[in-house]
């Protein structure tokens, strides 16, 4: 029996294959910014304590609430109350409770940002750690990038074709890296990152102008490609 070169696994003299990789790696702006905030309070007793990091919680959550629509999305993680305990002595004694909440804002508008951050910063007890620089997963640049992969295939195929005296017959197969349990292209450790701390104690003075510059994003695509192309002039 015979079977259709079109479903061999490999290339006929009638019908060779060509596979190649195609590549594209952009430079974009980015769109949204991330920051974490995280506000601290110290009692000497648990309830002060709490007392405390709830009111300067909720005026965290109110300066952030009050700039509207450029914040995107406002999430609270964790909450904790840590008894610290006395270094000397038998007995264990607390000398005090301390609290903290971890807030996460994201925002669209890096002019808002830059105020934002400034402001959070001159609270007490308060860090301020970022911004992280991003892209949303249904940013245009993923597709321009996918694009760019594929007519970088294509292209690398036809010149390979060109080379023996052939040229491009039809399109065999077209996959994602990872869809062929090929290792993903990685990104340099910190590609697309930016992050400083900002911190204010309850008797610091206003904090130093801060530079929020947007840090531009890379976005690769990867793609395999098989064609099959005329007999070759060999």
């Amino acid at each position: 029996m015979t079977q259709d070169a079109s479903h061999q696994p490999y290339g006929t003299p009638e019908v060779p294959r060509v596979a190649v990789r195609g590549e594209a790696r952009l430079e974009v702006d980015p769109e949204i910014a991330r920051i974490g905030i995280t506000v601290n309070a110290r009692g000497t007793d648990r309830r002060t304590a709490l007392e405390d990091l709830t009111r300067r919680n909720n005026t965290v959550l109110d300066l952030i609430k009050s700039y509207g629509d450029p914040v995107e999305k406002l999430e609270t993680g964790a909450l904790s109350i840590t008894p610290e305990l006395t270094r000397h002595g038998r007995a264990e004694r607390v000398r005090a409770y301390h609290g903290r909440v971890h807030i996460t804002a994201e925002l669209s508008d890096f002019t808002t940002l830059g105020e934002l951050t400034t402001r959070l910063a001159d609270l007490e007890l308060t860090q301020v750690d970022g911004p992280w620089w991003a892209l949303r997963p249904t940013s245009p640049a993923h597709g321009q990038a996918r694009r760019q992969a594929v007519l970088e295939a294509v292209q690398r195929a036809r010149e390979y074709a060109e080379a023996l005296g052939a040229r491009l017959a039809a399109l065999v197969e077209l996959a994602d890296l990872g869809a062929e349990n090929a290792a993903p292209f990685a990104a340099a450790p910190g590609a697309g990152m930016r992050t400083m701390a900002f911190s204010a104690a309850e008797d610091a003075g206003g904090p130093p102008p801060l530079d929020l510059e947007p840090q531009r994003q890379t976005v690769y695509a990867q793609v395999n490609a098989r064609f099959t192309m005329t007999p070759p002039q060999l």
